[in-house]
C-alpha cells in the first residue's frame, strides 16, 4: 500500500510522458487528476485504518535492495508522517485542478507534478537513511523544471538558485548520513534512533550540524532563507502552493525525524541556539514582510516566520512543544496553500500583485467578494485568530515553548502579533477602498477557480474547531521520540501538560 503512494505516481508521469500526443493535449490532465485522486483515497484509507494508539511503524515494507552497501527498500509510516502524507495528496491534487488547462507543454508539466507528488511521498515513507537521501534529492528535479520553464520573467535566476541551494542542503544531509553511518558501525542505513546513544556528545554533535545547516536551509531559516522569496515570485501559483504547502515541511520533517530522532542527547545541547535561531527568523519574517508590495513575496516572509515557530517547538523538545511542531506543520501547510491560491486568482483577474496598484477588491458587484472574503479567513487563521487552525497551533507552540525558553518564545510571539500587521496592511490596501476604474471590469471568478480555496478554508474552520483531529496522530510518536532516551529526564514534558493536549482537542 506504501509502495503505491510513491510509484503510483511515478509510473503515472511516465505514462503521461509516453502517451501519444492528442490535438488537445487534455488526456495528461485527466491522467494525473485520475491518479491523484486515486492517491488521495489511498492515503484517506491508510489513515482510516491507522491505529492512532500505536507509536510504532505500521503497514511496514521491507525488503533488501543493496546488502553490499547496507540499503535496504525500508518504508513506514507513523503519526508523525501520515497527517504530511494526507497534505501531500491533496495538494497536489489541487495543483493539478488549479492549473490552467491551456498551459503550455501540459505532458511535461503534469508529469513533473506527479514525479514531485511520488518523492515528497517517499521521502515522508523512507525508514532507511539513504533511501530517504534519494527522495529528499529527486523533489529538486522537478520543481526546478516547473519553475525554469513555467515561472515569471526572472525564472531562471530563480530555479538555479534553488537549486544550487537544495543541492547544496542535500550534500550536507548525506555528510551526516554518513557519517553515522560509519561512525555507529551499524550493519545497515535503516533507521535506529538508539544506536547513536554510544557515541560521546561531542561526536554527536559533530554529525549533528550538518544535518541541521542542510535541513535549515530547505526548511528555510534566517540567513539560509534567501532563495525561497525568489522563487515563490517566480513560480506559477500551483508551483507555489506545493512549495509552500508540503516541500518546506520536507526540512522540518526531516529534523523531527532525524535531527531529534537520531542524536537527541546532541540536539539538547544546540536546542538554545536553535530557539534563539528560530526567534531571529520569525522576527525578521515578519518584520520583511511589513515592507513588500508583491502580495506574493508577503505570503512568502510569512512562511519564513512560521517556520521559525516550527523550530522553536522543535528545539524545547517537550512532549507538548513537539506535538505543537507537529500540528503547526500541517496547519501552516494548509493555510499556505489557501493563500497562495487567492494570490493567484487575484493575480490573473487584475494582472497585478501590486498592493499600491490594487484596492476595493471586496466590491461585491465588480469586484472579488468571494476571493476576498477567502482572503480574510485565510489571513485570520494565519494570525492565530481562535476558532481557527492556525490558532491551536500557534498556541501549543507557545505553550509547549515558553517554560523551557521564555525569552526566545515571547520574541515568536511578537513576531506572530507582526503577522497580524502585515496581513491587514496588504487586505486593507487591496481589498478595501473603492474600487479603480481600471479594475471596475473584472473577469468574473469561475466556480471551479474557488473549489479548491474553499475546501480548504473548510478545512482551517474544521480543525480549529477540533483540534484534536489535528494533534491525535503525532502524540503517541512524539512519546516515542523523547521517552526512548530515559537518561534524558529534564526535558520531557509533565504529565499535566500532556493531559491539556488531550483536553485541547476534546473543545
Amino acid at each position: 500500500m506504501l509502495s503505491a503512494l510513491i510509484w503510483g505516481p511515478i509510473f503515472g508521469a511516465i505514462l503521461i510522458a509516453i502517451i501519444p500526443n492528442p490535438d488537445h493535449d487534455c488526456y495528461s490532465r485527466k491522467i494525473a487528476l485520475g491518479i491523484m485522486g486515486a492517491m488521495a483515497g489511498l492515503s484517506t484509507l491508510l489513515a482510516c485504518q491507522f491505529d492512532i494508539s500505536d507509536p510504532q511503524m505500521q503497514f511496514v515494507e521491507y525488503y533488501r535492495w543493496l546488502p553490499s552497501l547496507g540499503l535496504n527498500y525500508h518504508l513506514g509510516v507513523d503519526g508523525l508522517s501520515l497527517p504530511l502524507l494526507l497534505l501531500n495528496s491533496a495538494l497536489v491534487l489541487i495543483a493539478i485542478f488549479s492549473t490552467n488547462t491551456q498551459i503550455e507543454r501540459p505532458r511535461f508539466y503534469y508529469a513533473l507534478l506527479l514525479l514531485l507528488s511520488g518523492g515528497v511521498a517517499g521521502a515522508f515513507l523512507a525508514q532507511d537513511l539513504l533511501l530517504f537521501f534519494l527522495f529528499f534529492e529527486l523533489e529538486i528535479i522537478p520543481l526546478y523544471f516547473l519553475i525554469a520553464i513555467w515561472g515569471g520573467q526572472r525564472r531562471g535566476y530563480a530555479a538555479m538558485k534553488f537549486l544550487l541551494y537544495t543541492a547544496l542542503s542535500g550534500f550536507l544531509v548525506l555528510v551526516s548520513f554518513l557519517g553515522w553511518f560509519w561512525l555507529t558501525k551499524a550493519p545497515s542505513f535503516d533507521y535506529d534512533p538508539t544506536l547513536a546513544d554510544a557515541l560521546p556528545v561531542k561526536t554527536q554533535m559533530f554529525l549533528l550540524l550538518p544535518l541541521l545547516l542542510g535541513l535549515a536551509i530547505k526548511i528555510p531559516i534566517f540567513p539560509f532563507h534567501t532563495w525561497l522569496p525568489d522563487a515563490h515570485v517566480e513560480a506559477s501559483t500551483p508551483v507555489s502552493v506545493l512549495l509552500a504547502g508540503v516541500l518546506l515541511k520536507l526540512g522540518t520533517y526531516g529534523l523531527l525525524r532525524f535531527g531529534l530522532g537520531l542524536y537527541l542527547e546532541a540536539w539538547v545541547e544546540f536546542a538554545p541556539y536553535l530557539a534563539t535561531l528560530a526567534a531571529i527568523s520569525a522576527l525578521y519574517g515578519a518584520s520583511c514582510a511589513i515592507a513588500q508590495k508583491d502580495m506574493k513575496k508577503v505570503v512568502a516572509y510569512s512562511s519564513i516566520a512560521h517556520m521559525g515557530y516550527i523550530l522553536l517547538a522543535a528545539a524545547a523538545t517537550t512532549r507538548l512543544s513537539v506535538t505543537a511542531a507537529s500540528a503547526q506543520m500541517i496547519s501552516h501547510g494548509i493555510i499556505s496553500a489557501l493563500l497562495f491560491l487567492l494570490v493567484g486568482v487575484v493575480y490573473k483577474k487584475t494582472g497585478s500583485r501590486d498592493v499600491d496598484k490594487l484596492q476595493g477588491l471586496l466590491a461585491p458587484e465588480r469586484g472579488l467578494p468571494i476571493t476576498g472574503s477567502l482572503m480574510i479567513l485565510g489571513v485570520m487563521a494565519s494570525a492565530g485568530i481562535p476558532g481557527m487552525v492556525g490558532f491551536i497551533a500557534e498556541f501549543l507552540v507557545f505553550r509547549g515553548s515558553f517554560p523551557i525558553f521564555p525569552v526566545q518564545t515571547l520574541l515568536c510571539l511578537i513576531g506572530s502579533g507582526l503577522t497580524a500587521v502585515y496581513f491587514l496592511l496588504m487586505i486593507n490596501r487591496v481589498f478595501f477602498g473603492r474600487l479603480t476604474m481600471e479594475l471596475s471590469h473584472l473577469p468574473r471568478v469561475l466556480w471551479q477557480e474557488q473549489i479548491p480555496a474553499i475546501a480548504l478554508a473548510v478545512v482551517i474552520i474544521a480543525l480549529g474547531i477540533q483540534p484534536h483531529w489535528l494533534t491525535q496522530w503525532s502524540e503517541p510518536q512524539t512519546a516515542v521520540l523523547l521517552t526512548g532516551h530515559p537518561d534524558l529526564v529534564s526535558l520531557p514534558a509533565p504529565p499535566r501538560i500532556e493531559i491539556e493536549v488531550k483536553e485541547l482537542g476534546e473543545v
